[in-house]
């Protein structure tokens, strides 16, 4: 099957991307057409959106839940993730504070001269870790770059969930679709909603599956400003019309940043020795932790539950 769409200068009433079925089906290479578990991957085409503090907040709340968590790192330059990791794992150590760790592993890019040679030497350490990751673990979290890709665009075509964090403005919602500079109304969708777009596609066009688009409102003021309300209002008319769902995300926070250099995350504050005390700010913070996971609406990933279901 082939799915095809209108393109995104020639919307429909509907949506901007309206599906409909053909018999043809091409040959279209994937990423992985191996067993796969369910992949969540963070995802925005602009950096400090706080895409590797929710990653390793979804890391955390998963192995918390007793999943064995496989992560990947798909921005081999800076390696925010990997640097998160690693500072984790060093404060466990140095503080004798046993943390549950994901299987983490990062995916460099290809220094070959040639596009094609970088893209097949990118697409092979790409499936090779995926694979590997599968094969061990229950779920799959991938932090991407805040740029377009050939690495991002692997994984994103494995999704089963994305998560788009963007900060509440319309400097990060210009990413999603452009508006009427008047008006505020969204006028067509942009760089990182095509993206998405030709992820669902291919997909679709693989095995059929689907992709559960997840954009997280980050660094959220208090104040109820007129811009807050417009960001608001755009991603709501918009996420009926490209097929995503709106998370609360995590509010403007000092706690945020302080921990990274530990490797710490909100919900490791109860582990003995770990943080402190709880303020009321930590509180509260943990809250939206607990309200982004419960937004996402994840299968049961448990692997022995997953076996009943299927007896």
């Amino acid at each position: 099957m082939l799915w095809q769409a209108d393109t995104p200068q020639n919307p429909t009433s509907e949506s901007f991307y309206r599906f409909a079925l053909v018999r043809e089906r091409p040959t279209v290479t994937m990423p992985v057409m191996l067993a796969k578990k369910h992949t969540i991957v963070l995802g925005n085409e602009k950096g400090g959106s706080g895409k590797t503090t929710s990653a390793m907040h979804v890391i955390a709340s998963l192995l918390a839940e007793g999943l064995r968590v496989g992560s990947i790192d798909l921005d081999s330059r800076q390696r925010s993730l990997s640097r998160y990791v690693e500072n984790r794992r060093n404060w466990s150590e140095t503080n004798d504070v046993p943390l549950a760790m994901p299987d983490h592993h990062v995916v460099d890019r290809s220094d070959a001269d040639v596009l094609t040679e970088q893209h097949r030497a990118e697409r092979q350490a790409f499936e090779t870790v995926y694979a590997q990751l599968t094969a061990a673990n229950d779920v799959i979290v991938i932090d991407s770059p805040g740029s377009d890709t050939f690495l991002s665009r692997l994984g994103h075509a494995v999704a089963d969930t994305i998560i788009t964090p963007m900060n509440d403005s319309f400097v990060d919602f210009d990413l999603l679709a452009q508006v009427n500079p008047d008006t505020y109304e969204v006028k067509r969708p942009s760089l990182y909603a095509e993206m998405v777009w030709d992820a669902r596609k291919r997909r679709a066009i693989a095995d059929g599956g689907t992709i559960d688009w997840v954009v997280m409102r980050n660094r959220l003021s208090s104040l109820d400003a007129k811009n807050k309300r417009r960001v608001e209002a755009g991603l709501e008319a918009l996420s009926d019309r490209i097929g995503f769902r709106i998370a609360p995300g995590f509010g403007e926070r000092v706690i945020f940043r302080e921990m990274f250099p530990s490797g710490l995350t909100l919900l490791d504050l109860r582990e003995k020795g770990a943080g402190g005390g709880l303020s009321m700010s930590h509180v509260a913070a943990r809250a939206e932790v607990r309200q982004l996971i419960a937004t996402l609406e994840l299968p049961d990933l448990h692997p022995d539950q997953r076996q009943q279901a299927q007896a």
